[in-house]
């Protein structure tokens, strides 16, 4: 059974905390968050960092964080051993939920459902109208102003 700790500028850490709670409230004490602020210290962000992965890490811990080689991500890496604990980088709310539902696999087992996760949830999505309509403002008869005498 894996923790999971986000680690992510502020406030997209809480965010995420809050839409994992809203689906999987049952899930909130294997889920900690850290919002890494623009005046925080790094050496206090890792500290904080090294002490909410304590309280998740039962014994692994997967560690999500928002952008490869920004300040979080560091923090991460730094904390990662590469066996009980992972870090994946690019978090989104997909990959967030895939791993809750799916936190007593093994660590491997659940990096690799974040990851599709991740890449099943990123999709471009339809902007046509349905059966590729155009839109046509006032479109009713009253607007034609023709009538059959």
């Amino acid at each position: 059974m894996a923790g999971l700790l986000i680690i992510a500028h502020a406030p997209l850490a809480s965010s995420l905390r809050a839409v994992a709670n809203h689906i999987f409230p049952e899930c909130s004490a294997r889920l900690e968050v850290l919002d890494v602020t623009p005046d925080m210290p790094s050496e206090e962000a890792e500290a904080r960092a090294r002490e909410l992965l304590q309280k998740v890490k039962q014994p692994e811990a997967l560690v999500f964080t928002d952008v490869f080689g920004a300040t979080p991500c560091n923090i991460a890496q730094r904390l990662a051993d590469g066996v009980q604990v992972k870090v994946v980088a690019g978090v989104n709310v997909p990959m967030l939920w895939r791993s809750l539902c799916y936190a007593d696999e093994p660590l491997d087992a659940l990096v690799a459902r974040a990851l599709s996760g991740a890449a099943q949830g990123v999709m471009a999505v339809a902007t046509s109208r349905p059966q590729n309509q155009t839109y046509k403002p006032g479109g009713n008869d009253q607007d034609h102003r023709h009538h059959q005498q």
